[in-house]
């Protein structure tokens, strides 16, 4: 079985792959943090190389998406290819720093790719506010993302939130982050896994 948990930067999604990991004694599978050959171009000329970086991202987490359904384990997935188009390069697009030409191509793309694979049995979203997701960022203190913008995090959650809604590949949990705190409180995260174990297993 797979579960697949998406969600904003500082959503909490790392935290819940490495708790429910451990509890259902399933595979975890984090974001793979491949050396991008495109990042520093990218970073000194977005306009130029979004596109190309995108291409590259998509590429890569296809090739693991692969490798993880020739598995034969459950596997507990901490981000999915569905945002890299859907948040990440979409926004790009409306930042005006991918083109139409380029974010049409991409989409088409990304639309022949996922049709070679399957969904995650469960997909988990973990729905946070700014202000959730600024104290968790703070709280990890990672020197790259101090500079995220309000903004920025804004416009990700709502694309996150326009996605969910349309959301028809399959099981969908959503849990509000802000009135959880499965990383510190233990009721919290009971009640999180009996929610998954109902989707996966039909239990109450």
């Amino acid at each position: 079985m797979h579960i697949a948990i998406v969600g904003n930067i500082g959503a909490g999604k790392t935290t819940l792959t490495e708790l429910l990991a451990n509890h259902l004694k399933w595979e975890p599978q984090y974001e793979a943090v491949d050396d991008n050959p495109y990042l520093e171009d990218f970073y000194s000329d977005m306009k130029r190389w979004a596109f190309n970086l995108q291409i590259y991202f998509l590429n890569s987490r296809f090739r693991h998406i692969v490798q993880l359904q020739q598995k034969e384990t459950n596997i507990i997935q901490d981000r999915t290819i569905y945002e890299d188009a859907y948040i990440f390069a979409e926004n790009l697009y409306d930042m005006g720093l991918m083109s139409a030409r380029d974010f049409d191509n991409y989409s088409n793309i990304f639309e022949s790719i996922v049709s070679y694979i399957k969904p995650p049995d469960l997909l988990i979203y973990l729905r946070a506010s700014v202000p959730t997701l600024v104290e968790n960022i703070q709280n990890r203190g990672r020197e790259y993302e101090a500079n995220i913008r309000l903004d920025y995090l804004s416009k990700l959650n709502a694309k996150y939130e326009k996605w969910i809604k349309n959301y028809k590949d399959g099981k969908l949990l959503i849990l509000d982050k802000d009135k959880l705190d499965f990383a510190k409180n233990r009721e919290d995260l009971a009640f999180v896994i009996q929610k998954i174990e109902a989707e996966l297993f039909g239990l109450f």
